[in-house]
């Protein structure tokens, strides 16, 4: 996990929300915190967060209202809104299934643990990066099958070589996650001993010619360190 997986924390209570925002930058995230249903929705507008971790008890509106509000705000957006992972002192069964039904995609009862708490964030995480329940992998307008070979960039059909694919697929499989010219040349090619590394450039070359040739770019270059396949942000 790396600290371009934004998160919105909404908690009123000022030493939790402290507690939280600082435990979760120092678990890799990048964090941004509010204290009421209406910032909340605000920051969702602004900062564009890939989960919101949510108090259910708000001093203006409960965080059931807020997702409510925001399935309204966000019924038009292929994604729809960010997931939700919501806090409460309630833990009464009936409780969790409201939250659930409300729109969240996980309930946890105060007090927690943190590191559970960042288990279940991860855990939400992987389950809304973008892979369907039939095994594909979807960044933005680009879908990889793993099963039938097959690539689709904005609705048309793209052919790569094995190798294009095997390098397509693991920047796809680690969407937002920098890797380095040696740990491809280790998951693509398997040279867990060193190896040339400009292979990697001339492939990423390749790819970027085949699918990233329109805007929004997907493939990005991070000088000195390596590459990384970002989702277009909305």
């Amino acid at each position: 996990m790396t600290a371009s997986e934004r998160l919105l924390v909404v908690e009123d209570e000022p030493t939790l929300r402290e507690l939280l925002s600082a435990s979760l930058r120092l678990a890799g995230f990048a964090v941004v915190a509010v204290e009421s249903g209406a910032q909340a929705l605000a920051a969702v507008r602004e900062q564009r967060p890939d989960l919101i971790v949510l108090d259910v008890m708000l001093p203006d509106f409960d965080g059931f209202e807020v997702v409510r509000r925001l399935r309204e705000e966000h019924s038009a957006a292929p994604s729809g809104h960010p997931p939700v992972l919501f806090l409460t002192a309630r833990d009464a069964p009936e409780d969790r299934i409201g939250g659930l039904r409300a729109g969240g995609d996980d309930y946890l009862t105060k007090p927690f643990n943190l590191e559970e708490l960042v288990l279940r964030i991860r855990a939400i995480l992987r389950r809304t990066s973008g892979r369907p329940a039939d095994g594909r992998l979807v960044v933005g307008t680009l879908e990889l099958d793993p099963d039938s070979h097959q690539v689709i960039r904005d609705g048309h059909p793209v052919q790569l070589s094995p190798t294009e694919f095997s390098l397509l697929r693991v920047l796809m499989e680690n969407a937002g996650q920098v890797l380095s010219k040696a740990r491809l040349l280790e998951l693509v090619w398997h040279y867990d001993f060193g190896g040339d590394d400009s292979i990697v450039a001339s492939y990423i070359s390749y790819l970027r010619r085949k699918v990233d040739r329109d805007d929004p770019k997907l493939i990005h270059t991070v000088r000195g360190t390596g590459y990384v396949l970002r989702r277009p942000r909305p």
